[in-house]
């Protein structure tokens, strides 16, 4: 008589997490098409019955640089060192908002996912990777219409002063930017399966970061003896480098982009320390 396990053959095996990091990158890929599908999703009910649909992913943007333009261009005349004001503000923004995406999507992982995590098996990390795959799609968009409204200025004979020379830089700084966003949004996805009063802080704390970053106004506004709040900010470099690269302002140091590219290894590292040792047991405390 032949035993059951000898005619049993399996094809998954799951097994317990063990080191500070399991990264399976094996198994990503193989749930690629649940990636993908969670991707979609996020793009989809962005536009999905509503009236302006796709314009959703440009609107945004657009609003918040007019606002900035209008309190800090034109009332409180903060001066850019731009020849255009309107770009100036425009690339900050959309820059800004692909870090601020990142954080936002993938810091709410566990508890806005805790239902399908506790009835099914899946890498965890599929979901902050479809996060930050979706907003780099928005991003895209938005860099799209951007590069359209220049290259409206230019035909309009206002051409931008495109650093063309250092333009293999933006996939970098965009990696960069991306790689931060995620690590700051799993540390505090962590953290909040234990503190959940922490997701309350957590709008605040991003809003104030833009405003210690030279998103609206460049690092000269400020005094010389205040300028090392943004030398030690891991984002100024990378909305400087953005914006240096497609107008030819702000500053461009590989110095400074060291150490946020530094600095973002070493958020990644604390990040998936976290996030490893929390879905092991997070249905416990969520």
């Amino acid at each position: 008589m032949v035993r059951l396990e000898e005619k049993t053959s399996w094809n998954l095996i799951i097994k317990p997490k063990g080191g500070l990091i399991d990264l399976n990158l094996k198994e990503l890929w193989a749930y690629r098409d649940l990636l993908f599908l969670l991707v979609r999703r996020d793009i989809v009910t962005v536009y999905k019955q509503t009236l302006l649909g796709f314009f959703w992913f440009i609107i945004p943007p657009v609003l918040n640089a007019l606002t900035y333009l209008v309190i800090f261009g034109l009332f409180a005349k903060v001066e850019t060192g731009a020849d255009n004001i309107i770009l100036f503000y425009l690339i900050g923004v959309i820059a800004w908002s692909y870090f601020s995406d990142c954080i936002n999507r993938t810091a709410t992982t566990f508890r806005a996912n805790a239902s399908v995590f506790g009835k099914v098996y899946f890498p965890r990390l599929i979901v902050p990777l479809s996060s930050v795959i979706s907003a780099l799609i928005k991003f895209l968009v938005q860099l799209a219409f951007l590069l359209c409204v220049m290259a409206w200025f230019a035909a309009t004979g206002s051409a931008p002063n495109i650093q063309w020379h250092l333009a293999a830089v933006l996939p970098i700084l965009l990696l960069i930017m991306m790689f931060t966003g995620m690590s700051f949004g799993l540390i505090i996805s962590s953290l909040t399966t234990k503190y959940r009063d922490l997701s309350n802080i957590v709008p605040f704390a991003v809003q104030f970061l833009m405003y210690a970053t030279p998103v609206i106004y460049p690092a000269s506004f400020f005094p010389e003896k205040y300028r090392w709040i943004f030398d030690w900010n891991p984002m100024s470099p990378l909305i400087e480098m953005f914006r240096h690269v497609l107008l030819g302002t702000d500053r461009f140091n590989l110095m400074h982009l060291g150490y946020s590219l530094a600095f973002s290894v070493l958020c990644f590292f604390v990040g998936m320390i976290l996030f490893s040792r929390t879905e092991r047991n997070f249905m416990d405390t969520v």
